[in-house]
């Protein structure tokens, strides 16, 4: 079983790579799945087929897709949950309206979307799941709720769980009724399902995220971001894929002639920054990629003749541990030595300055929040890993 998870900063691509994926897993006879939880609705677009919805829909032999809608996913579902955090807020006077809006919990909607992977896990009829998540900077955090809501609603008391142990919670400020067994019975159901989506997800054997990005600044930096994010969540990031690179041109046209630079230059840089995960370069057709045609041949540049389903890179390319200053991240970086780097902390980011045999790359990287408030402390080169230390307050 795989599940294979394509993410990135909006516009950049990840619709199509997902569909060329799955196109090409089935065409190598893996009984396949595609889902998209994208409001944008993008999947028939993308494969110019009819309309496709939230149940499995035939689209090829070995391949099937579904659109899944959040919000009805979650009315269908988990009704009796959603309905029951509405009642608190009637109950403190406020409209019907507003009370079933705040009872929509941040990342819920992404949450029940995720549980619809559980689902077809469970029926045992895929033998790969590729998944289109939507356009967000935050997308791979819905991916670590599974893990922390469980957590959460296992510590809050021994039988009660989440919205039962809130449900207690919010009693001694209201008239809300005890949560009843129904509801109980619905949220065991919810908390085993999401135990087990958080045994597929953190199985680097099973599931790998791949970052989508185009060759400019804005959405590599997200890719950037989302990969430190998964490093931090545990979560196994196989590849990063480039989309509508411009040839280079020999023409006398400046515009495009820069532009083509311009771009490959940053293919370049997102090679070092993005070390040791491949990185596979994608051109921008000569018309819309779009239709299942040419999704194959997308699919063709991307995978060559390899198994769309396998595992690309399997490890962190960014790792924290802790050390005697306080907080010690360490990188891999490509061919360079100690002498060639130069390393400096801005704000929320580490700028790393490589000297390599193609000339200086330079390298920034988010950090997150638990190094606010830390200094940069020292450098140091140690067989191709770069160690950065940061030292606590005092």
């Amino acid at each position: 079983m795989r599940l294979v998870i394509y993410t990135g900063k909006g516009g950049t691509g990840k619709t199509v790579s997902a569909c060329s994926t799955a196109l090409r897993l089935s065409d190598q006879r893996y009984r396949t799945l595609l889902i998209s939880s994208d409001p944008a609705h993008t999947l028939s677009d993308a494969l110019m087929v009819g309309e496709i919805r939230g149940k499995p829909t035939r689209i090829s032999p070995d391949l099937y897709a579904a659109q899944i809608d959040p919000v009805a996913e979650m009315d269908s579902y988990f009704n009796t949950i959603y309905s029951y955090f509405a009642s608190y807020f009637l109950s403190k006077g406020m409209s019907n309206t507003l009370s079933y809006e705040l009872a929509m919990l941040p990342g819920m909607t992404q949450l029940f979307s995720l549980l619809k992977i559980e689902e077809a896990v469970r029926t045992k009829e895929f033998d790969v799941i590729v998944l289109d998540m939507p356009a967000s900077g935050e997308a791979l955090r819905y991916l670590y709720f599974p893990k922390l809501i469980g957590s959460i609603s296992m510590k809050l008391s021994g039988l009660a769980g989440l919205i039962s142990g809130f449900g207690q919670i919010f009693r001694s400020y209201s008239s809300l009724s005890p949560p009843s067994g129904e509801l109980i019975k619905i949220e065991a159901d919810l908390l085993r399902r999401l135990e087990e989506l958080s045994k597929l997800i953190f199985n680097p054997e099973i599931t790998s995220v791949r970052l989508v990005a185009n060759a400019d600044t804005f959405s590599i930096e997200n890719a950037k971001r989302a990969l430190m994010s998964a490093n931090l969540y545990g979560i196994n990031v196989d590849m990063v894929i480039i989309n509508k690179i411009m040839p280079q041109s020999q023409g006398k046209d400046s515009f495009f002639v820069n532009w083509a630079d311009l771009q490959n230059t940053r293919v370049t840089e997102a090679k070092s920054n993005f070390y040791p995960l491949p990185v596979m370069e994608i051109p921008l057709y000569r018309e819309e990629l779009r239709g299942i045609d040419m999704l194959r041949q997308n699919a063709q540049v991307l995978f060559g003749d390899q198994d769309a389903s396998q595992i690309f890179y399997s490890g962190k390319v960014f790792e924290f541990t802790n050390d005697s200053y306080g907080l010690m991240l360490k990188l891999k970086v490509p061919f360079t030595q100690n002498e060639d780097i130069l390393v400096e902390r801005v704000s929320d980011q580490v700028t790393v300055k490589l000297a390599t045999d193609i000339g200086h790359i330079v390298n920034v990287i988010p950090l997150p929040a638990v190094t606010m408030g830390m200094k940069l402390k020292k450098a140091e080169l140690v067989d191709s890993e770069l160690a950065i230390s940061f030292e606590s307050p005092s």
